[in-house]
């Protein structure tokens, strides 16, 4: 079984995810740890993130045991990790890691933004969580002030409305909602609740 869980930046999906796997005993991925660990290694080797072919040698070269880096949460790499996402010879390096994942049994919860739409287009089941810019500028910012980040309130709804737009506009895979997701928005949801409602719409679908 794969369950594909896609949507914008501060959503919860990750969180989400995750859950749901521990739940079902299924491998989860993070598909974002990969374009940050990709920016990570580029960044550290003093290449440009607009050097595709630095970016996609790092992509190739990739340490899968290196994704549980601590630093790959960091605000700068996470912005490093959306400005690379667009680059198509990137995408198309992760692709044949992300479906490997996919297949493994006995199924797997994987997130990010163009899951049900291009890596799982297959999946058993699909969801697109969402939320309101604001309130996902305003979890992003609590996790920022958590850390000892001196970034606003308006600074870092700002930055997560730029980054819907890259996700949304780019050419390669942007994210959209698969035509056979389930929406589900967490605007006024604590992960309890959302964990809840999207364990209901996974039964709701494998049932059928």
């Amino acid at each position: 079984m794969i369950i594909a869980i896609d949507g914008p930046a501060a959503s919860g999906k990750g969180t989400l995810a995750r859950k749901i796997a521990e739940h079902l005993g299924l491998h989860y991925l993070d598909t974002g740890s990969l374009y940050r660990a990709v920016a990570r290694d580029v960044l550290a080797r003093g290449y440009r993130l607009d050097d595709t072919w630095a970016v996609v040698a790092m992509a190739r070269s990739l340490d899968s045991a290196s994704l549980d880096d601590g630093g790959l949460r960091e605000p700068g790499i996470g912005e490093a990790a959306s400005r690379i996402a667009g680059i198509p010879q990137l995408r198309a390096a992760l692709l044949k890691y992300q479906r490997e994942f996919a297949a493994r049994l006995p199924g797997a919860v994987i997130d990010g933004r163009d899951i049900g739409t291009v890596v799982c287009p297959n999946a058993s089941v699909k969801i697109f969580v969402t939320a309101t810019p604001e309130e996902r500028a305003r979890r992003r910012f609590l996790e920022r002030q958590a850390c000892g980040d001196a970034a606003t309130f308006e600074e870092t709804l700002q930055l997560i409305r730029d980054r819907d737009a890259r996700d949304a506009g780019r050419e390669s895979a942007p994210m959209r909602r698969a035509d056979d997701a389930d929406l589900l928005d967490t605007t006024e949801m604590d992960i309890e609740a959302a964990f809840d409602a999207a364990v209901g719409l996974i039964k709701r679908k494998i049932s059928q």
